[in-house]
């Protein structure tokens, strides 16, 4: 960042109005964040074995030119056959460090955080990128791409839907297994400078099968009850806050409810948030939906801001920090998300994909001609002039 934009965002006490809550600066433990606004995770299937390439390094990097505060990656794999697709990005061997290392340094040197998503399929692994069907893995994935299917594991031995592989359920030792796998994923991501890490419990992977009572079926001490259905996510996620290191925060990503009056519900995601909170976990990101559910009983219409209710309420009921995401678009709808107390962060995706300078242009509409400091010089000098041009003249 440049130090013009720093000044922005610490003025000298008493030289400069109160800046948005926006455009705040944030501390979650050794971690200042130049503003509240985070690129969301965002599956491109773009990978190769794992690897993050030249690819992610421009899809990611812009975001922190656009003046993101902090960017995460897509969710990241903590075993080969933990992945969502053939194209998903990993960290279940040293290998897949450099690269990601080489994307970190360039969102440092431009002032954004970086932050990675652990993820393991479940249920849902072994699947075609959305573009070749969505479908799982076939002879014709096999023929056209060299792409076949992989052994799957879940809470229950289940198939996620009609025509989807039937997972084997996890026993103890295989869980044993996981912990470890995610553990050594997030030893990878320290050494490869990531600042934030979040644990993917949402959207029908793997953990969230173990929460929602639609994807967990057991018998034993990891189903039933909420607390026993809790069990195992927990576990993993308290693996993990001991494994990365103190100073840097992390996250963990939920879906908030299944469905409207149906499986997990907000009271259960405050119940979990209670209980992550209690172990360390720094902050809840809001997202919902993922399992199948009846078409009538689907999530509430997806109109701007709809999850932001479930961020508020596991904010104000479990004592947490929250992130909002999910069609938010405008600065000043993300303002107002804040100022209501509603979340702490502010995520993005598509908007992002669609305006990856939405950060910096936020930065200009609340706050005025000093938000171009936040630009980056070689481009924000030019851009600001026209700016001005553009402005209509005063009448003569």
């Amino acid at each position: 960042m440049a130090e013009s934009s720093q000044a922005l965002l610490n003025p000298p006490p008493g030289t400069e109005p109160a800046l948005p809550l926006l455009l705040r600066p944030l501390m979650l433990r050794g971690l200042a964040l130049r503003n509240r606004i985070v690129v969301s995770p965002m599956a491109t299937y773009s990978a190769v074995d794992g690897m993050a390439s030249d690819f992610h390094l421009v899809h990611l990097g812009r975001f922190a030119l656009g003046g993101a505060g902090l960017v995460m990656t897509e969710a990241t794999a903590v075993s080969e056959k933990g992945r969502i697709t053939p194209g998903c990005l990993g960290l279940w061997q040293d290998a897949q460090i450099a690269p990601f290392r080489r994307l970190i340094d360039f969102l440092h040197e431009h002032g954004a955080a970086a932050g990675i998503q652990l993820c393991h399929s479940g249920a849902k692994g072994a699947g075609q990128r959305p573009w070749h069907g969505g479908g799982p893995l076939g002879e014709a994935d096999l023929a056209a791409r060299g792409e076949k299917p992989w052994p799957l594991v879940a809470a229950t031995s289940e198939a996620f839907d009609s025509g989807f592989q039937t997972p084997t359920a996890l026993d103890e030792a295989g869980m044993a297994g996981l912990i470890a796998a995610y553990c050594a994923a997030a030893r990878r991501a320290e050494a490869a400078g990531f600042d934030v890490l979040e644990l993917h419990c949402a959207h029908g992977y793997l953990l969230h099968g173990f929460l929602s009572p639609l994807g967990n079926r057991r018998e034993d001490d990891y189903g039933g009850s909420l607390e026993n259905r809790m069990r195992f996510p927990l576990r993993v996620a308290q693996a993990l806050r001991q494994a990365w290191p103190a100073a840097r925060p992390m996250f963990v990503r939920i879906s908030a409810i299944d469905g409207v009056d149906l499986g997990w519900s907000l009271a259960d995601s405050v119940g979990f948030a209670r209980a992550l909170k209690q172990i360390g976990i720094d902050l809840v990101d809001c997202s919902t939906g993922g399992m199948r559910v009846p078409r009538e009983r689907s999530l509430p219409a997806r109109t701007p801001g709809f999850q932001v209710p479930f961020a508020s309420g596991v904010r104000a009921e479990a004592g947490i920090a929250t992130m909002a995401v999910g069609l938010i678009r405008d600065p000043g709808q993300a303002e107002a998300i804040l100022q209501a107390g509603s979340a702490d962060l502010i995520a993005l995706g598509r908007e992002m994909l669609f305006d990856p300078n939405w950060a910096a242009r936020a930065t200009v509409a609340l706050a005025g001609e000093a938000g171009w400091n936040a630009w980056p010089q070689a481009f924000g000098w030019w851009l600001q002039r026209r700016a001005r041009l553009d402005r209509p003249k005063a009448s003569e």
